[in-house]
């Protein structure tokens, strides 16, 4: 059956992949309402289009942190790739690589900092998470820079593991014969059987439950590299982040995997691009799965989006071809999108291009009778 859109490989993925697998990659948080809530909320979006205008030629190219890529459509941090594929991490590379964008790389990647980076040219940030061994963030950090990674992506929303039912259930861990990359040197690289969730019992003992904005500070006094506060979702949290030192923000509730009933993304959005004045770039992960998405975005202000479950759905149903088609597939429609909204090039695109469920009075469809 030919692919014809994102959505499509998370089927492939299901049939594919073992149930535990599939599960951790395909779960949320309790209940499940943000994940659900994470697509949803776009169809509460709809396009105000102009018309009669020459879109002949449409530039899709931006700039993120003065790195120019091909479109705002980036690689969200996704945790050990390779039990979606035997390639995992590498293929993600080579496939971001190749569409001209940026990927980012879980710390708990199953290939490591310098495996990725041998993969050939690529801008690429480093996904961080705080270890209570100081020591290790630091050497991590230090190690990330030296692979020539060009920014840190803080996640900020995981002081604990939110509850995920379906790893509870499966008793998930990382299979034996895959291991945290990063942490392989360091005795953090397994995952010991818990009664309940593995990864669960692994961040209680490894992640550090008191970091605070002094840490966003203290981690700008070990690196140089310009660091995106991950895990975003209100306007105080934007302006504290900014005079924290954060070279941008990446609105994100952690693929609704944290703490449900927090809003879907591109409904905090606008919220936070207010927040930010423009003093730094926000952007957006989560639940991003049409080029009318993204268009949504950053019609409401996005410098950029980035995905992650479609990854490694693609990754599952057909490696590095599979991520590649993803990111073309998304970028075809994208363009598309532009194209029928009247928009040549990303500043074109304006908060007039659409209407939303929030904005008060504007006509709905007449009721079918």
């Amino acid at each position: 059956m030919e692919i014809t859109n994102v959505s499509e490989y998370q089927e492939i993925a299901k049939q594919k992949l073992p149930k535990m697998v599939y599960d951790y990659y395909a779960s949320g948080a309790e209940d499940q309402w943000t994940l659900q809530e994470n697509r949803f909320a776009f169809t509460k979006i709809l396009f105000r289009p102009r018309i009669l205008i020459d879109v002949s030629k449409i530039d899709m190219t931006t700039t993120v942190l003065g790195f120019k890529i091909s479109m705002p459509i980036m690689i969200a941090p996704t945790a050990m790739q390779k039990m979606a594929h035997p390639e995992g991490e590498y293929a993600t590379a080579r496939a971001a690589s190749a569409a001209g964008t940026i990927m980012t790389l879980s710390s708990w990647a199953t290939s490591s900092v310098e495996e990725v980076a041998s993969t050939g040219p690529g801008i690429r940030f480093f996904q961080l998470y705080v270890y209570k061994d100081r020591n290790v963030v630091a050497q991590l950090v230090r190690r990330a820079e030296r692979a020539g990674f060009k920014a840190i992506a803080l996640t900020v929303d995981t002081p604990r593991l939110g509850r995920r039912e379906a790893d509870i259930k499966n008793r998930f861990t990382l299979p034996p014969f895959l291991t945290l990359k990063n942490f392989e040197g360091l005795d953090l690289g397994k995952m010991d059987q818990a009664d309940d969730s593995g990864l669960a019992s692994y961040v209680a003992g490894q992640i550090d439950r008191s970091l605070s904005w002094k840490d966003v500070k203290w981690l700008q006094t070990i690196t140089k590299l310009p660091i995106l506060v991950k895990g975003v979702l209100t306007a105080e949290d934007t302006r504290i982040a900014i005079q924290a030192g954060a070279a941008g923000i990446i609105v994100s509730n952690h693929g609704a995997r944290q703490l449900d009933y927090v809003p879907a993304t591109i409904m905090a959005l606008e919220e936070v691009v207010k927040a930010a004045q423009g003093r730094v770039p926000v952007f957006l992960d989560g639940g991003v799965r049409r080029g009318t998405d993204v268009f949504k975005a950053l019609a409401l202000g996005a410098s950029g989006i980035f995905i992650g479950r479609p990854v490694v759905f693609s990754l599952a149903a057909e490696g590095e071809a599979g991520v590649r088609k993803v990111l073309s597939m998304l970028r075809e429609e994208f363009e598309l999108t532009m194209a029928l909204s009247g928009c040549r090039s990303l500043k074109e695109i304006t908060r007039d291009h659409i209407v939303t469920e929030w904005d008060g009075p504007h006509p709905r469809p007449a009721p079918r009778l």
